[in-house]
């Protein structure tokens, strides 16, 4: 599986990639079971950044059924709004990085041997 632009750019760690779950899914609720396997870690780990998480209001609570909770990405905290413009910059300096190397091949295909 490649690492996302933000796990790449923030590194590999539970915390990191419970973020990059939510915002990849960003207007979907999901229950913790759901996040940690959507996230590729255990619930342990889950549970361990989880009060980071919820602490700093990435995620939000959305609604229960019986004891199940769910929860999405915030996206009127301040925070989250920051962790989406760097994702946005992360993806548009791809592309340009990208775009620049397709040139220069381009460019070095039509030179005269």
């Amino acid at each position: 599986m490649e690492e996302s632009l933000l796990i790449q750019f923030m590194g590999d760690n539970p915390g990191t990639r419970i973020i990059d779950f939510l915002i990849d899914n960003k207007g979907m609720d999901y229950s913790k079971t759901d996040i940690a396997r959507g996230a590729g870690i255990s619930r342990g780990a889950l549970f361990k950044y989880w009060g980071k998480v919820e602490g700093f209001g990435v995620a939000k609570e959305t609604r229960r059924y019986g004891k199940t909770r769910l929860y999405t990405l915030d996206t009127e905290n301040e925070v989250v709004q920051e962790l989406l413009n760097l994702e946005a910059t992360l993806i548009k300096q791809a592309m340009e990085t990208e775009h620049q190397k397709t040139m220069a091949e381009k460019h070095k295909q039509a030179l005269p041997l």
